[in-house]
């Protein structure tokens, strides 16, 4: 299994831009998802990266991603993120069967899900997903399909509240399960790559039985 220490950083206002330079100061250390489960029919890897902190009770997270095209037409929050070029959090706070997705395409345009595997899944009301900060490289503005090799980040701070099924109060000490992914359903190139690895026939992310230990500081 894999295994991750989410390090508590003093960062008592911290906003979403100012996350990178946050990482870098505290010498956070970057984790590659690399995993190509399923590459004998997407056998694409993008370059991929992911810093991951806290703050007892917001998670700090940044991407750094360099692909072949990217895709954000996604308008809003809440509609299909997963078919732009897209980065996903899936964590379980709590060992009772249900884990949490954090989708977020490089326009900083989110899908926030919760539940026990489908179809057994709900969607979080837009308010959870606006009290998400986020920043992204290449702005907020939708854009169709661009061809060529693009490096792009997106930063987001998660407060706890995003667990709507769950009373997380602070995640000090916590143990927890997650996986971090990166996809894009509609590019050119679809691909479908993780941290952990997944074992399964078809390309699936949510599957808590491949989640890695993440532990918190």
């Amino acid at each position: 299994m894999e295994k991750l220490t989410v390090r508590r950083l003093a960062c008592s206002d911290c906003k979403a831009a100012d996350i990178p330079g946050v990482m870098e100061r505290n010498g956070v250390v970057y984790n590659r998802i690399s995993c190509v489960n399923w590459g004998e029919a997407y056998p694409y890897l993008p370059s991929v990266e992911f810093a991951i902190a806290h703050t007892s009770d917001r998670l700090l997270l940044h991407y750094r991603v360099e692909e072949q095209s990217v895709r954000a037409v996604a308008r809003h929050d809440n509609e299909n993120i997963w078919e732009d070029s897209c980065v996903e959090f899936f964590i379980s706070p709590v060992e009772d069967g249900t884990y949490y997705n954090v989708e977020c395409n490089c326009a900083g345009h989110l899908l926030v899900g919760g539940g026990r595997v489908n179809p057994d899944r709900v969607r979080s009301e837009l308010s959870v997903m606006g009290a998400i900060d986020r920043w992204a490289s290449l702005g907020s503005t939708p854009f169709d399909t661009i061809e060529g090799k693009t490096h792009w980040e997106v930063a987001l701070v998660i407060p706890v509240s995003t667990f709507f099924m769950h009373d997380v109060a602070r995640l000090d000490g916590r143990v927890m399960r997650a996986n971090f992914y990166k996809c894009g359903d509609k590019l050119p190139v679809p691909h479908f790559v993780s941290w952990a690895p997944i074992v399964t026939d078809r390309p699936n992310f949510h599957c808590p039985e491949f989640f890695g230990e993440v532990v918190m500081e």
